[in-house]
């Protein structure tokens, strides 16, 4: 039963190009092909082309259990790429003269106040730093709550008050001085909106932004009434393990709690397009979703992650909540990009890859393709050999360690003691090894190895010195 569910596919919405159906072909068999091969039980699909969507489709079912299909109006959780979202709410306010991005955030939290020290007292946090997460704000992302389990207010959140489950939220860099990724400066964020406006954060992201760009599947609503939630996927761990109570809540809404379709995600780029444009501004001006669109350090935007330059310029951001991924990549000037939701967490690149193909397809400019790598002839195939049994090894906590310099292998002890052994052991017996670059460096060596899993590959770059030993080591998905 599982089988035939998951070769459901459900697509609405079309406004193909003539030669929109060599594209469905390719794309649809892409995706049911690594479905399979993942074992992902959902997944939600829409492209843009022209600033109109012109593919969006459901594939699979929205749990193993029913087999009911995935359609293009079931929900899944967006993760963090409620954080975009959220950003245009905030830049609305600021051209509202409710917020400012330079001012110190303080200013307009009521509730709550970001604690003082010698750091912020050098610089303030503001909600241009918040934004672009170079706030110096702790707490990287937010594990959510058992459906029924207890939930904290926002407040107990801030505080990492029980039942958070999470530290507070403090800063702990200089504000302004380097990017660090922090969902906890988005729940500062939240907060401060609320303050503002003396408006419930999912009431007012309604009204402001969701309406406005004809969003009407989506809510920040956690947890989720009744109506809405019987139109949700349910959530998976890796290896298929259901999230109990099908998904969890977040009260951290801004950073995290936005449940969404593919077609409502793919709304909201084409309204950032078209405001960037300025043919069409219902939420944030022209000039305002410029700032929005404009690197404040290191590929960070305000709410986005930014890449490419003029015709090329995309903006982007990914998505993960437990049991849900997510990734929206558009192109500001030339109309064109796509969104994935899958109702699983999954590893492998395996949504970075379905997005090349679509890339290629529909001819994105300037998209980076990751490079096809092939096998080629091993002039050391004993090394080869003792890679295969090291990672089994690992798998188990031990290895080997004649084979790494002093240094990596304090980086490896390092690992095996922060789950490296779980995450080896999860993706099961190493089946093959095989070496796909080489390049020599005078005494030493540069490798890239392809390590088959039973449901996946990954890829494994390492460095050989003139002395033998692996100076440097990496296993990443391919």
């Amino acid at each position: 039963m599982n089988l035939r569910a998951r070769s459901i596919l459900v697509c609405s919405a079309l406004l193909l190009l003539p030669h929109g159906a060599a594209f469905a072909d390719a794309i649809d068999d892409f995706i049911r092909s690594e479905m399979a091969k993942r074992d992902i039980a959902g997944l939600s699909l829409a492209v843009i082309q022209d600033g109109k969507i012109v593919k969006a489709c459901g594939y699979g079912v929205v749990d193993k259990m029913s087999g009911t299909p995935v359609t293009t109006e079931t929900l899944f959780q967006a993760g963090s790429i409620s954080k975009s979202v959220a950003a245009m709410g905030a830049l609305k306010l600021v051209e509202q003269g409710k917020l400012s991005l330079d001012d110190p955030i303080n200013r307009y939290l009521r509730s709550w106040k970001v604690p003082e020290n010698d750091l912020t007292k050098q610089a303030p946090v503001t909600l241009r730093r918040i934004l672009s997460h170079t706030a110096g704000m702790t707490v990287h992302g937010f594990p959510g709550y058992d459906a029924s389990g207890p939930v904290p207010s926002l407040i107990e959140v801030l505080n990492g008050a029980k039942p958070a489950n999470t530290a507070p939220i403090r800063v702990d860099i200089v504000p302004g001085s380097q990017w660090r990724y922090s969902g906890g400066g988005y729940t500062v964020m939240q907060q401060a909106m609320i303050d503002v406006t003396g408006r419930p954060f999912e009431e007012l992201m309604r009204d402001s932004v969701l309406k406005p760009l004809g969003m009407s599947s989506s809510t920040y609503q956690q947890p989720l009434p009744h109506a809405l939630a019987v139109k949700t996927a349910s959530g998976y761990y890796q290896e298929s393990k259901p999230v109990p109570g099908r998904w969890h809540i977040y009260p951290e809404m801004a950073a995290a709690g936005l449940w969404t379709t593919a077609s409502d995600l793919a709304k909201f780029a084409i309204g950032v397009q078209r405001s960037f444009s300025g043919s069409s501004n219902p939420v944030i001006t022209r000039e305002m979703t410029r700032k929005m669109l404009t690197v404040e350090k290191q590929g960070g935007g305000l709410g986005l992650f930014l890449g490419g330059a003029g015709r090329e310029l995309r903006f982007s951001h990914n998505g993960r909540d437990d049991g849900f991924d997510a990734n929206m990549v558009a192109y500001a000037q030339t109309g064109q990009g796509a969104v994935i939701m899958i109702n699983a967490n999954e590893d492998s690149r395996m949504v970075s890859r379905m997005l090349e193909v679509i890339a290629k397809e529909y001819h994105w400019p300037g998209y980076p393709i990751s490079p096809a790598y092939r096998t080629i002839t091993d002039k050391d195939p004993q090394l080869t050999a003792r890679l295969k049994t090291l990672l089994s090894e690992l798998a188990s906590g031990r290895y080997d360690r004649s084979l790494f310099t002093p240094d990596v292998q304090k980086v490896i002890d390092q690992q095996l003691g922060q789950g490296m052994r779980l995450f080896l052991t999860r993706l099961g017996p190493v089946q093959s090894v095989e070496l796909v670059e080489r390049n020599d460096q005078g005494a030493g060596r540069a490798c890239r190895y392809r390590v088959t899993y039973p449901k996946t590959t990954m890829l494994m770059p390492l460095t050989v010195n003139r002395d033998g030993k692996i100076a440097t080591i990496t296993l990443e998905p391919e």
